[in-house]
């Protein structure tokens, strides 16, 4: 075999070796069917708090901006609902990520 024979070889090993650790975690995480009330809390709180930090950064933010450029918006009300927006999303990534099969 010849250099680049070699380096080929050693990819796909070191893939079959990334697929078949994949699926040892895949099968094991489906035999733990019962992740327990401490799992549960967690994700609770999880969640809670990636929504409630950007609404109150957003109600901070919309804040200093009514202070600074006062008009007929206002900013409280446009930063609150962009935080909740941005805590939402956020929190769906999370609960997305525990709950995959990886």
């Amino acid at each position: 075999m010849t250099v680049q024979g070699d380096s080929r070889e050693s990819d796909r090993k070191q893939f079959t070796e990334e697929i078949t650790a994949k699926e040892k975690r895949k099968i094991e995480a489906r035999r733990e069917t019962d992740r327990g009330t401490w799992f549960g809390l967690g994700m609770f709180g999880l969640v809670g708090w990636s929504v409630a930090i950007p609404t109150v950064i957003g109600v901070a933010v919309g804040l200093w901006m009514d202070a600074v450029w006062p008009g007929p918006v206002s900013w409280t009300i446009t930063m609150l609902l962009v935080g909740v927006a941005v805590g939402c999303i956020n929190a769906w990534h999370w609960v997305k990520r525990e709950s995959s099969d990886e």
